[in-house]
């Protein structure tokens, strides 16, 4: 049984869904599910490997079915932050677990920092932290060079600089920028410029994510577990070493996880990943 709820604010709305009895008939919290730039559709096929659980997943704030009037476009983690507290506020539930992928990471990491009593459990996955990489100052740089791309021509390019710039392994030297622009076509990606700017990922409206600087006393004062995982396929791509930089942080190592960044997904997203087998390295994380 799923129900969804729109929780109403001056300048948003933030529309979540609750998969489950709520309180949960085995009295264990709610696990929520967040991303970002990713709406709730980005957990479906999860979701249903997690029907034991009471599941939460929400569209962040400007994203998919949850709307703002409060005259910004950009995403930051802090803001986002205060949006989740609200709706486990609004739960009643008390703390969750949390699983948080990406820039939800990000958004999952200023969470316990505001408000360290509202998660009980949290596994960060693969956050894109760009300062926390030895080559902080390069690794800025091949980003704006995806943003530069997006701007001058278009998604197609911008969306296959950006896969550049994710899978290249190790870091970012000067051999990776002196790679030929990445080809839009060779991905499978139109060529041709759409005119739009305004796409989430790819302009700068979520550059405070990645930009994050999270706050490792405050984190590990916490009584929030910390966890934070790695994808076995990732090796040593950006968000490989984000996270096991962050990890490394924390005093921990980093959990590996089955799959790649996307490894909780199905074909949502045309990369799919080993979500059974990613749910079940889920629960036992969990515990």
């Amino acid at each position: 049984m799923t129900t969804t709820h729109t929780l109403e604010f001056a300048g948003a709305q933030l529309v979540y869904d609750v998969h489950g009895p709520l309180p949960a008939a085995d009295g264990r919290a709610p696990l929520f599910l967040i991303g970002q730039p990713m709406s709730a559709d980005g957990f479906a096929t999860l979701t249903t490997y997690l029907t034991d659980r009471t599941v939460i997943t929400y569209d962040p704030r400007g994203l998919g079915r949850s709307t703002r009037q409060d005259g910004r476009v950009d995403h930051t983690p802090t803001g986002q932050a205060e949006d989740l507290h609200a709706i486990i506020e609004t739960l009643g539930a008390g703390p969750v677990e949390m699983f948080a992928s990406s820039g939800g990471a990000i958004t999952a990491l200023a969470l316990v920092t505001a408000h360290p009593g509202d998660v009980t459990t949290l596994v960060a996955h693969e956050p894109p932290l760009t300062r926390v990489v030895p080559d902080a100052a390069a690794a800025e740089r091949a980003a704006n060079g995806w943003t530069q791309a997006y701007q001058a021509k278009g998604w197609g390019a911008g969306m296959a600089a950006f896969i550049a710039m994710t899978s290249w392994q190790g870091e970012f030297t000067e051999e990776y920028f002196a790679q030929p622009p990445a080809d839009p076509a060779q991905f499978g990606m139109p060529t041709e410029d759409d005119g739009k700017r305004d796409d989430p990922l790819l302009s700068d409206r979520s550059r405070a994510v990645a930009d994050y600087q999270p706050d490792l006393t405050a984190l590990l004062a916490a009584p929030t577990r910390v966890v934070i995982a790695v994808g076995e396929e990732t090796g040593e791509a950006f968000t490989g070493r984000t996270a096991v930089a962050t990890a490394a942080l924390l005093g921990q190592e980093a959990t590996v996880f089955p799959s790649h960044h996307g490894g909780f997904a199905g074909g949502e997203y045309g990369y799919p990943g080993q979500p059974e087998a990613f749910a079940a390295k889920l629960r036992e994380v969990l515990g």
